[in-house]
């Protein structure tokens, strides 16, 4: 197949989402696909290539390693040539338009958020991946929470809160702690911090307006960090993560070494069953399709506690999702190729 792996874009996440192009696109070539590797937001040079010959180019090597840091989007937009408010770089959607399915190795809300796939759906491009209405239901904590609650699937208890800094000194006072502070839309733990305090909830409400002031205010759970992947509508086996150092934020998450990572997790049975379960009925209840990774914390009592759920998990070196397809054998490659003819099959379905 000719396939254009998507990447980059202006999120949060544009490093992580990098990286997994560059993985992606390197493993579907070496199943015998033609896979053009284009960042969303920069999109093509000018450097006299045709569209056909981006098919073909080189791959870079420095895109399997996430930096330590979130990227600063404010430099991004100020090096890009154009000046154009589009999110889609010159020719992006030219080449999109000439592959037979565009693998969206996105993350963060360009492109997680349901937004470019509302706009490949209206131009009749297939891409991989969930729909546009359940990838936007996802990406927003607060709505996937009230759908998730209503289901009769365990979650923290939470409050969403829109604020600026004169609302700081009255949310410390009325929120509980210990709490967790998280951006209503971001992903990769960008923005998010534990409050054991009162101090450390005011200095994280003060954070929090860097993303926005939209924050979910999330009743603090103990117990062990679950993860439960899906591939083609079936549980893959869960995977315990141990961060070294603090909680399982950015820096643990793609720097490697920083996390023990167990699959299967060291649970019981029962436990698994429990929480297999409970990341289907997310899934379904959203509408979900294709593949997705959904958080959980499993505390000492045996019960999952739902966080969220992510419809484009990271494809990175050190990403969870190919961690549990191989504990079933699916390799890398072919866990890419699955998710493609997967992601045809839903397209053609309406899905």
């Amino acid at each position: 197949m000719k396939i254009v792996v998507l990447a980059g874009g202006l999120s949060p996440e544009r490093n992580v989402s990098l990286s997994s192009g560059v993985m992606v696109a390197e493993a579907l070539r070496g199943r015998g696909h033609k896979a053009a590797l284009v960042d969303m937001y920069f999109g093509l040079e000018d450097d006299g290539k045709t569209l056909e010959d981006r098919f073909d180019a080189p791959l870079p090597d420095a895109g399997k390693h996430v930096d330590r840091d979130a990227p600063d989007l404010e430099a991004v937009k100020a090096s890009r040539k154009g000046k154009g408010k589009s999110q889609f770089g010159p020719g992006v959607l030219e080449l999109c338009a000439m592959a037979d399915i565009v693998f969206l190795a996105l993350h963060g809300q360009c492109g997680e958020d349901g937004r470019v796939q509302a706009a490949f759906d209206l131009m009749g491009i297939p891409y991989t991946g969930a729909g546009y209405l359940g990838s936007a239901l996802a990406m927003d904590k607060d709505l996937t929470k009230r759908l998730i609650a209503g289901a009769g699937v365990d979650t923290p208890r939470w409050k969403a809160v829109r604020y600026t800094e004169r609302d700081v000194d009255r949310l410390t006072s009325q929120t509980p702690v210990p709490c967790v502070v998280k951006p209503v839309d971001s992903g990769s733990s960008i923005g998010v911090s534990i409050a054991h305090d009162k101090k450390e909830l005011r200095a994280a409400l003060l954070d929090g307006l860097r993303f926005g002031g939209r924050s979910v205010l999330e009743q603090y759970v103990a117990g062990r960090e679950i993860q439960v992947g899906i591939l083609e509508d079936e549980a893959l086996p869960s995977i315990e993560i141990i961060p070294k150092s603090g909680f399982y934020d950015y820096e643990n998450k793609y720097q490697p070494g920083a996390a023990v990572e167990v699959c299967p997790a060291e649970i019981s049975s029962e436990a698994e069953a429990k929480l297999r379960a409970a990341a289907l009925k997310v899934y379904r209840t959203l509408g979900l399709s294709v593949y997705s990774r959904a958080d959980f914390i499993l505390d000492a009592e045996g019960t999952p506690w739902f966080l969220e759920i992510n419809t484009l998990p990271g494809m990175t070196p050190t990403s969870l999702l190919p961690q549990e397809a191989a504990a079933v054998g699916v390799d890398y490659a072919a866990l890419c190729e699955r998710i493609l003819l997967a992601s045809l099959e839903a397209r053609r379905a309406g899905r």
